[in-house]
This record gives C-alpha cells, sequence and structure tokens, in this order.
C-alpha cells in the first residue's frame, strides 16, 4: 500500500507551470495559480511561469526549452487539452514525448471520474517524458489541476512516497543519453 516512509528526507523538485490560453493572463489564470501554489505549499521549487497561446509551435518551444533548463526536472501544462479547434497542447507535445507515460492519463481519469463523472471523457490530459524531463499536460479548470496535483503529482514527486516515486528515478531518465543516444528535439 503506498505511504510516506519518514525516514527518508524531502528532496524539492523544481517545477515548471504553463498555462496554454488565447484569453488568460497572469491576472486571472486560475488553473496556474493553482499549481503554483500548491507547489511551493508541498515544499518544491517553482522554477518557472509562463502563459503562452493555443499555438503548437509556441507550446512545443516552451515546453523544449524549458526541458533543456537544468533548473528544471518538471513541467505541468494546463489548458488545451479538449476537443475544440484551439485545443492542441497534446498534438503539439506527444510528438515530442521519448517515452508516452499511458498510466498518467488513465489514474487522471479514474480520479475525474470519481468527481464529474462521464465528463472526464472530454480531456485528453496526457504525460511523458522530454529531454529527461516529465511533463504533464493537464486541463485547463482549477478543479482539474486540483485533481491532478492532489491525487497524482504531490505523491509521485515526493521522494518520500513508496513503494516507488518519480524523484528516485529523475536521475536515470537521460540513460539512453549516456549510452550514445542523441537529444530530441
Amino acid at each position: 500500500m503506498a505511504r510516506i516512509d519518514e525516514s527518508r528526507s524531502f528532496i524539492p523538485v523544481r517545477i515548471a507551470v504553463l498555462t496554454v490560453s488565447d484569453t488568460r493572463s497572469p491576472a486571472d489564470d486560475k488553473s496556474g495559480q493553482v499549481l503554483a501554489d500548491r507547489i511551493v505549499e508541498a515544499g518544491h521549487i517553482l522554477a518557472g511561469r509562463d502563459i503562452v497561446t493555443d499555438d503548437r509551435e509556441r507550446i512545443r518551444d516552451k515546453v523544449q526549452n524549458w526541458s533543456r533548463d537544468e533548473a528544471i526536472d518538471v513541467v505541468i501544462t494546463t489548458g488545451g487539452t479538449g476537443f475544440t479547434g484551439r485545443d492542441v497542447t497534446p498534438e503539439a507535445l506527444e510528438p515530442i514525448f521519448e517515452k508516452r507515460m499511458d498510466g498518467f492519463s488513465e489514474v487522471f481519469h479514474r480520479i475525474s471520474y470519481d468527481k464529474i463523472g462521464t465528463s472526464t471523457i472530454q480531456s485528453r490530459a496526457t504525460g511523458g517524458v522530454v529531454n529527461a524531463t516529465f511533463v504533464f499536460v493537464l486541463p485547463g479548470s482549477p478543479g482539474a489541476c486540483k485533481d491532478a496535483w492532489d491525487g497524482i503529482l504531490k505523491p509521485q514527486l515526493d521522494y518520500r512516497h513508496m513503494p516507488c516515486n518519480f524523484v528516485e528515478i529523475m536521475p536515470r531518465l537521460d540513460e539512453h543519453l549516456r549510452r550514445g543516444g542523441t537529444k530530441t528535439g
């Protein structure tokens, strides 16, 4: 069963938050603020925060730049996961995933289903690894951001979480690069 191993020290993770929206500004970015607040409250470092429009190239460029920044371990995006014409965040990011995290989407939908029922199918939340950096793509609603953080990301980004967590495998995400592979992007 999942538990916190109090004999292990907490390790802060450096996390960047990207809001994808044609209409949000820093003053009214509720979803980005929910994530930023929860990141800091959990003891992690808010390593970056930005807003880009619903444009594939701008989304991809920002995430790739952050993934190459040694001061950032994790990127969380919020917005652009629905089905309307402007919702392009999964299309922007899934092609650059070195590894896709299908379980993230499945667990997110399980948590979301308990809160909003079948409406969860209107989200295309996803996750993966880009340049040895975890990337999580969340819907643009504050509630969805709370659910993803509280139910998945907070425990998985805590080194003390057992039986396993993302933090303990972070140093090995670039093994393919150290074996002579090439960086993507």
